[in-house]
């Protein structure tokens, strides 16, 4: 599990292992005075926030999309890359995906895994589920400003530091002021989810399958055909056969 504020080199990072894995199939030579790099078969990655709307999948369907693709194939002898999890929906239903795919991976698949996440309360899973380990992008806080200093270091990051990010961006001083305001609101009303003592209780619910036609039919039923244009009609009919299949 990697830590720690954007723009800090998470995503570079992870990249940079995966081409170096890449490479050592390859037989080439890496960029390391010594290198153990085990046999992968394939390198899976979830990367980068985009959208397919020509055929009506948005940018968090195609996160769940390229993710279920990744749990369905991946082996123990597999690479996988996972930079965020969970980011384009409500927060609990995104803690919620991510520790379930964050379980299902240590525990069934067993593969080789970076998972970069904002999710501070996933760093918790350390020592309760085997093979999870927390490194953070080390940066440091200075006044109202921060430091990237480029290191993978070994341990949880205590913030994400968003405000401090939207300053560098240029965010204006009064909205950066009133988001801290709500970010002590937010902090002081909302406990933080205890995800070591989640109950795991044995899965007596309808199927996979059931549940996609159940989803369907929720959403054909919402549908304003009036106002439905040929192309995403398409585009429902194609997400429609996916899920069904």
């Amino acid at each position: 599990l990697i830590t720690g504020p954007n723009m800090a080199g998470k995503s570079t990072y992870m990249r940079q292992v995966a081409l170096t894995v890449v490479m050592a199939q390859l037989g080439s030579f890496v960029p390391a005075k010594s290198a153990r790099v085990g046999i992968t078969d394939r390198v899976f990655t979830r990367v980068g926030a985009s959208d397919d709307l020509a055929t009506g999948t948005s940018t968090f369907m195609l996160e769940m999309t390229e993710l279920a693709a990744i749990l369905k194939n991946a082996t123990d002898k597999s690479l996988i890359i996972y930079d965020e999890i969970g980011r384009g929906t409500s927060t609990y239903d995104g803690l919620s995906i991510a520790q379930a795919s964050l379980e299902f991976t240590a525990k069934k698949i067993k593969a080789k895994t970076l998972f970069a996440t904002h999710y501070h309360e996933l760093t918790e899973l350390e020592g309760e589920i085997k093979g999870v380990i927390n490194y953070n992008v080390a940066a440091k806080k200075r006044g109202d400003g921060l430091v990237f200093l480029r290191k993978i270091v070994r341990g949880a990051s205590v913030d994400s530091y968003g405000i401090e990010v939207a300053k560098l961006a240029g965010v204006p001083d009064e909205v950066l002021s009133r988001a801290r305001q709500v970010l002590k609101q937010l902090e002081a009303q909302q406990p933080r989810p205890d995800l070591k003592n989640a109950p795991v209780e044995e899965d007596s619910s309808v199927s996979f399958e059931e549940l996609a036609s159940i989803s369907i039919t929720e959403r054909l039923k919402a549908l304003d055909l009036d106002t439905l244009t040929p192309i995403e009609a398409m585009g429902l009919l194609y997400e429609f056969k996916k899920a069904l299949n």
